[in-house]
């Protein structure tokens, strides 16, 4: 199975270099020709993903149309991109395995109907899980969801990317799988401000069974399965990202939580933190869906300049109840 990865940035390395692990060509495409010229000449990507050495079955283009007659397509791009880099390239009936992780700004669609409006032939399946791009890249063990409706072309991308130490769990839950990736980063940033305010790891630890209460019950109301929001694309990426500063949402957490502006701190950053694009989205989705998100809304406020101090206590505030409600 040929496959093309869609996006440069560390984790689409990572994924391209999971692809290549038994030595099977695999196509990049990256938007920029720092990318395209370290990958193809040093065999490192070294503006995203500095120190990893790269197989030398994985090259690298500027040029879209290039990974057009692919048996499967990786789509890597930051989710607020995807349905722009779709738009450049005829996919007709190739897979595409959606491997962002948010909610579109101003549609509020999840990543796969984003894809499934730009190319509606298209089968789509989900690749989600707790993984830092530069450990996959050195080949750490990890374990992620691939889900697909379509059980036999799920098989099949399941055989082609599983690898020693990379492991692939099928779910046919694509939704839930989306669902889980989307608010873990949120929420993610929301367990940097704890860190960066000093609440302490009471703190940390509840905010994440709270929050992971949250994800639940929007996933849940948006069609998903508690089960797999209970997996490695839900319950497992969530404790990972809230609990590492190599994750980009819980440093702008961080820096929120010491009282640096959100404005600030995006600008300083050439990766993407995507809980902030998706925190707004994901506030206006609930409410539409009547579900309650009190720690979404906490983000959200904290991203829009409120003092930390009086988003906590606003929080603390909150009426008691039952835990399972």
């Amino acid at each position: 199975m040929r496959i093309g990865v869609i996006g440069g940035g560390a984790w689409g390395t990572a994924l391209a270099q999971v692809a290549a692990s038994g030595g099977e060509p695999v196509l990049l495409w990256a938007r920029e020709a720092e990318v395209v010229d370290t990958i193809n000449i040093f065999h490192e990507n070294r503006l995203f993903l500095p120190g990893a050495k790269l197989s030398p079955a994985i090259r690298a283009t500027g040029d879209l149309a290039d990974l057009i007659g692919m048996d499967a397509l990786l789509v890597v791009a930051p989710a607020q991109h995807v349905r722009a880099v779709l738009g450049d390239i005829a996919v007709g009936e190739t897979p595409l395995v959606l491997c962002a992780k948010g909610i579109e700004a101003g549609t509020g669609r999840l990543v796969g109907e984003v894809a499934a409006e730009a190319h509606p032939g298209a089968p789509i399946a989900v690749l989600s899980g707790p993984t830092f791009a530069h450990e996959v890249a050195k080949g750490l063990p990890t374990a992620v969801t691939l889900a697909c409706a379509d059980e036999a072309l799920r098989d099949r991308l399941a055989a082609r990317l599983a690898g020693p130490a990379f492991r692939t769990y099928a779910s046919h839950d694509v939704i839930g799988a989306e669902i889980g990736g989307a608010v873990k980063n949120v929420l993610a940033i929301a367990c940097g401000v704890v860190e960066g305010a000093g609440l302490g790891l009471n703190a940390r630890a509840a905010l994440i069974a709270r929050g992971f209460a949250e994800m639940t019950r929007f996933g849940v109301a948006r069609g998903g399965q508690a089960e797999t929001l209970a997996g490695l694309s839900g319950l497992g990426d969530l404790v990972l990202t809230c609990s590492s500063t190599s994750s980009r949402n819980f440093s702008l957490g961080v820096g929120l939580g010491q009282g640096r502006a959100a404005a600030e701190l995006l600008a300083d950053r050439r990766t993407v933190a995507e809980g902030a694009f998706t925190a707004p989205v994901l506030q206006a989705e609930a409410a539409k869906a009547r579900v309650e998100m009190p720690v979404t809304d906490a983000v959200c406020a904290l991203l829009e300049g409120a003092p930390v101090g009086e988003v906590v206590r606003e929080l603390l505030a909150r009426p008691l109840r039952a835990e399972t409600v």
